[in-house]
């Protein structure tokens, strides 16, 4: 007797990051349960994901819930808090009195310093107001990214650090199992889930869709929908065939994908300062992010001796290509220069390198100068059966953790719409003159 073949699924997810495992969890909502997810990696979250370091659960992604304590509760507080993972007030307010100058230590005239933070602050202000003047004229904003940081506000400004053994990535899991079976050890044991199939081609037509992975495996589908990176997007990772129509090759062409490195340095001992407001210092350098923002994880992870040091963008893929040597060696170089000649050197050295990973080329988009709602909407859009998430889709938290959670639930709506009621027109707003 033949054994008998699994369904043919009505919607393949591509990718099991927080966007994909939200728009797979809205399907079933819809009564839409007969669903595909495909993997590229060998574990769920995506761009949230932990490492172990110097004996500690680190972060080697998303480490904030950014957005905390406003006039609405940010979706993923309220899950963080459900789980109980351990979070910590990150405080921002007094590195005034922790500024380094390029060499021999503290800007001990803290007025001069705070005059410069005093500055960033009214000009951010100021591009946040005229941000909103341009949107309610329905004229092409400066920088977008001003008017959706400001509707960030919404869920507050506070940021708490994740620092829990379980890792940020818990919340996904915690998504992912109220619809996915699991064994008695909490581990996803669902054939819905299908992990290490990296997708290298999507062929569409009006009558569905076939997504070929890279161990030549085949699979087939009414709609699939994609929850790649806008930097994986703009590589040739995933083959379109037919190609993406020009508007949609060109809203992704125009989107940026961001690098935000951060780098874990664990020492023998303590020699940064520690205690209330301390946890963040900058050092400030002629050249433009060369290891400027600074933490000691005193609070977040006791006893541990581990620093931590941020760079972003051209500095990210300048590290990314260079050995893990050389990168200790500049920072101990500016470690020096913050706090002396006889600090001892590094024990050991984390560097994430997210750019130079294939799956996610980047950490998080950002909406450039010149891009508007036109431009939203068209990277959103479908293209027949072929759906878009990420947060890169999220209209008002592109970039956020809880942007992706937003725009995984929005995006498996459209699709719900067009599945179950035919309405499959998808309306973009024309270009702001």
């Amino acid at each position: 007797m033949a054994a008998a073949q699994e369904p043919t699924p009505t919607v393949i997810v591509v990718g099991a990051g927080m966007s994909g495992i939200f728009a797979a969890k809205t399907l079933p909502d819809a009564a839409i349960k007969n669903i595909l997810i495909l993997e590229a990696t060998n574990r769920v979250g995506g761009r949230i994901k932990k490492t172990n370091f110097a004996g500690s659960s680190v972060e080697l992604g998303a480490n904030w819930v950014e957005g905390v304590k406003g006039d609405q509760v940010n979706p993923i507080w309220t899950m963080v808090n459900k789980i109980g993972l351990k979070t910590y007030y990150s405080d921002f307010d007094h590195l005034a009195n922790h500024t380094y100058k390029q060499i021999y230590g503290l800007v001990y005239e803290e007025s001069v310093a705070q005059q410069a933070y005093d500055s960033a602050d009214e000009l951010s202000t100021f591009s946040q107001n005229l941000s909103v003047s341009l949107s309610r004229r329905k004229q092409t904003d400066m920088s977008i990214l001003a008017s959706q940081q400001l509707k960030n506000h919404d869920f507050g400004e506070d940021y708490y650090f994740v620092a829990d053994s379980r890792g940020y990535e818990s919340v996904v899991h915690y998504v992912a199992n109220q619809f996915l079976t699991t064994d008695k050890a909490g581990d996803i044991t669902d054939p819905r889930l299908v992990l290490n199939k990296a997708v290298t081609k999507i062929q569409y037509s009006k009558s569905g869709v076939v997504v070929k992975t890279e161990d030549g495996s085949v699979y087939k589908a009414k709609y699939v929908m994609v929850s790649a990176s806008i930097g994986v997007l703009q590589t040739n990772l995933i083959d379109f065939v037919p190609d993406l129509p020009a508007w949609k090759l060109l809203a992704i062409y125009q989107f940026d994908m961001s690098i935000y490195t951060k780098i874990f340095l664990n020492f023998p001992y303590k020699f940064w300062p520690t205690g209330n407001h301390t946890e963040f210092f900058i050092h400030a350098n002629e050249k433009r992010g060369y290891y400027t923002v600074w933490q000691q994880l005193e609070n977040e992870y006791p006893g541990a001796n581990c620093l931590l040091v941020t760079v972003t963008d051209d500095e990210s893929r300048r590290v990314e290509q260079q050995p893990d040597s050389e990168t200790l060696a500049e920072i101990m170089d500016v470690l020096r220069n913050m706090f002396g000649k006889n600090i001892p050197d590094a024990t050991d050295i984390l560097v994430p390198k997210w750019w130079s990973d294939r799956f996610y080329k980047g950490t998080f988009s950002n909406w450039p100068i010149g891009v508007d709602q036109h431009e939203y909407d068209q990277i959103r859009a479908p293209v027949g059966r072929v759906y878009f998430t990420g947060e890169h889709t999220s209209e008002h938290y592109t970039g956020y953790v809880h942007g992706a959670y937003l725009a995984g639930i929005d995006s498996a709506n459209i699709l719900i719409k067009c599945a179950k009621k035919k309405i499959c027109k998808y309306n973009i707003k024309p270009k702001s003159s």
